[in-house]
């Protein structure tokens, strides 16, 4: 068949595609085929054919030997570049789709789902500049402001990711997805009141089908402006979610209820939605024992943080005859002094925050990572889909999240005796590895700013009793706010010095000391300083009472390192055990209480008891340096003995089992 007639028949296969008549197109078009395998033309139209009959990997695969010739046409680029777009492939999605650019100029779903094949890959300069450049061509498309304002969130430019999402809402007002993020995005700039209203109006706008996320959203924006009659107003409707097997983080359940059941349920459900197991990867080949086991660390927090301020002596002292160890880092581009601790301190330092989940995955796999720890778990800025990808053999949830992950793919979870009682490994997925005294990593080169404060220029009263507690406010609860009230009462000239963390939380617990008949002269807020001030300031508090059920928990042993004791009550979850750990270890188990009557009790009696209350400290003081919480070499030596057993248990070809290490 020549050339001019493989051309007529083209033309008439195209008339019938057109005029639907799929199967007089399609025998036109094997004919061609049949003497021209590859002829581009031909194997495009059937593909559309093959695609609009439900056929979608036939036709991926007819696109596949269209785009094999030069003459390959700008759509079939495009359909093709789209193609590998659903099946997940970006790389390839992003190859086409350029050449399609490149072939035909500049056209809107072009550009658009360029944009989305490098948002995907983690490309976010790059995804921001094609979807700017489809503004241009089209301004009435309300997923494209949704997937820019996406996009400049995660960039963390949140005012301009709410400006999108609001373009967006604009020409679809009923677009729940980004009501939910402008809410979010809200939340992350501590406008909470305003993240409010966005949430009640999204449930609004679709009262017989509220997203599971919805309530979920609600409840950290109303818990961080300590809006306590709106958090038990909504908090029944959460636990129906969870307990219907629905999903929302359960890292905004973890400061309102005490049930470890009810953590594992939710945790279990969100990692089912959110983080289901990915197969795009091949199952790790069984490596030969190296002499060093690699160590991949992974977290948004390597920089002036509450995590690096923990474990940047841990990455120092590792053993490096024995371990070779790589950070992760996927948060912000900043060369603090905490980040230039981690680079010295590891043998390996990878910026990831442009690659995507998919992508950091195979790189860990590349470096052949034998553990990988996420510090991160479901606090803010994790990202649990590198290990739903399987970036190593061992997997272990590690210090950022106070709770089971609910993740089949996460091997091992670090804790302690006090943490995690025997009685209790029932609640968690994974395998506990026990550490001898307490599971948290202490920077026993915590420096405390030699600046000596005075009580005045913090607006603390010259005499009296100084209760405090610098948690976040998200963790303080109506419960747990009356009991600070009735010690207040109690405590004659006695005032309470708390964390500062948004304006409409300190509004409002002003507001509720009223309402408990305490006057708010005796409350008082301590803003945010750089950290070592933070730690110096601390000493002019008498006694520290945490909150319940999210204890203190860096907080915790900021406050020890300073000599400022820590009274808590303990419960049942690891979020509320984690001050009673710490106290422990330091030797001071005296300060751990179980009910709420006996923890009134003994803050009462420290505060009225002045002699009692020097002994304690004094005994703080002697314990700093002597008991093993901030012991940082004996700490290490423990956590690199847990990770030692999960890799021979590993190259025993056992499955993982709890770890106990001994002292």
């Amino acid at each position: 068949m020549n050339l001019k007639e493989n051309d007529q028949l083209l033309a008439l296969a195209e008339h019938y595609f057109q005029n639907n008549n799929y199967e007089s197109a399609t025998a036109i078009l094997k004919k061609v085929i049949e003497s021209d395998l590859n002829n581009s033309k031909a194997n495009e139209l059937l593909a559309y054919i093959e695609s609009n009959q439900g056929n979608k990997e036939v036709a991926h695969l007819l696109l596949q030997k269209a785009c094999r010739e030069e003459q390959a046409s700008a759509s079939a680029m495009y359909y093709l570049g789209d193609s590998f777009l659903e099946k997940g492939q970006f790389e390839e999605a992003k190859r086409y789709l350029s050449k399609s650019l490149n072939k035909a100029g500049d056209f809107f779903e072009g550009l658009h789902d360029l944009g989305t094949a490098c948002a995907s890959l983690g490309e976010k300069d790059s995804a921001l500049f094609w979807y700017q450049k489809a503004l241009k061509l089209k301004n009435d498309s309300y997923e494209l402001f949704y997937n820019i304002g996406k996009i400049f969130d995660e960039l963390k430019i949140h005012e301009k990711a709410i400006d999108a999402y609001d373009s967006a809402i604009r020409l679809k007002p009923d677009f729940a997805e980004a009501w939910f993020n402008k809410g979010c995005a809200l939340n992350d700039l501590k406008r909470h009141t305003e993240a409010i209203d966005t949430f009640v109006q999204l449930i609004k706008i679709q009262p017989q089908t509220v997203n599971d996320w919805d309530y979920g959203g609600m409840l950290s924006a109303i818990s961080r402006a300590c809006r306590w009659a709106d958090v038990e107003r909504h908090k029944d409707a959460l636990i129906k979610i969870i307990n219907l097997n629905k999903g929302i983080n359960p890292f905004a359940f973890l400061a309102l209820n005490d049930d470890v059941l009810l953590h594992k349920k939710a945790a279990i459900n969100f990692t089912q939605t959110k983080f289901s197991p990915k197969n795009h990867l091949n199952p790790i080949p069984k490596r030969a024992k190296s002499d060093k086991v690699r160590i991949g660390y992974f977290s948004a927090d390597l920089h002036n943080h509450a995590t690096t301020y923990l474990i940047a002596e841990m990455l120092e002292l590792h053993n490096k005859d024995q371990f070779e160890i790589y950070a992760f880092s996927y948060g912000p581009d900043v060369y603090d002094e905490m980040r230039q601790r981690c680079m010295n301190a590891v043998d390996h330092f990878h910026d990831v925050r442009n690659l995507s989940d998919h992508a950091v995955a195979q790189l860990a796999r590349n470096l052949q990572i034998d553990i990988a720890v996420d510090l991160k778990g479901f606090t803010q800025d994790g990202r649990m889909g590198i290990f739903a990808f399987r970036a190593a053999p061992i997997q272990v949830s590690y210090l950022g999240y106070p709770g089971t992950t609910g993740a089949e793919y996460i091997d091992y979870m670090v804790a302690d005796p006090i943490l995690i009682p025997e009685s209790s490994q029932s609640f968690y997925t994974e395998k506990i590895a026990y550490l001898p005294n307490s599971y948290q990593v202490n920077d026993s080169k915590r420096v405390i700013s030699n600046k000596v404060f005075s009580k005045a220029e913090l607006g603390l009263p010259e005499s009296g009793f100084i209760f405090s507690c610098f948690n976040s406010n998200y963790k303080i609860t109506s419960t747990t706010f009356d009991t600070w009230c009735d010690i207040l009462k109690k405590v004659d000239d006695s005032v309470l010095w708390l964390f500062e963390d948004n304006p409409e939380a300190k509004e409002n617990l002003i507001k509720e000391l009223s309402a408990r008949g305490v006057d708010n002269r005796r409350l008082i807020f301590a803003g945010r300083v750089e950290h070592s001030e933070h730690l110096a300031r601390q000493r002019l508090a008498d006694l520290f009472l945490d909150t319940f059920p999210y204890t203190a928990h860096t907080t915790a042993s900021d406050a020890l390192w300073a000599g400022l004791p820590i009274l808590t009550m303990v419960g049942d979850s690891f979020a509320s055990r984690v001050s009673a750990s710490l106290l422990t270890a330091i030797g001071l188990p005296d300060l751990i209480t179980y009910t709420p009557a006996e923890y009134e009790s003994l803050a009462i009696d420290l505060a009225t008891n002045p002699e009692k209350l020097y002994q304690l400290r004094a005994q703080l003081e002697d314990n700093r340096l002597s008991k093993p919480l901030f012991d940082s070499r004996l700490f290490t030596r423990h956590i690199e003995s847990a990770y030692a057993k999960m890799y021979q248990r590993y190259q025993d070809d056992l499955i993982p089992a709890h770890i106990y290490v001994k002292y």
